[in-house]
């Protein structure tokens, strides 16, 4: 059991280290760039899911009724004057 323990805490280590070496010449500007970068490509993955979802199509229920009240208001002009319903 003690070898095992012991071998995870190597694999462990190894693995820190890689981490440390594959960020040291990072700066604080880089990872606030980064961050950045990051949050507008979520952002644009998100609008183009909405996009496929059907969340940010145009209301086509409303154009239609908003076609169909235009349509109804000029058939009730009767010589420029608009008639009660």
């Amino acid at each position: 059991m003690s070898i095992i323990s012991f071998l995870i805490a190597v694999n462990a280590g190894v693995r820190v280290a890689k981490v440390l070496k594959s960020t040291k010449g990072l700066e604080w500007d880089d990872i606030a760039n980064l961050t950045g970068d990051i949050a507008a490509v979520k952002r644009t993955i998100q609008t183009l899911n909405n996009r496929l979802n059907g969340m940010n199509s145009p209301k086509i229920q409303e154009a239609e009724l908003m076609a169909h009240l235009l349509n109804n208001q000029q058939k009730q002009q009767v010589n420029g004057k608009i008639q009660g319903g």
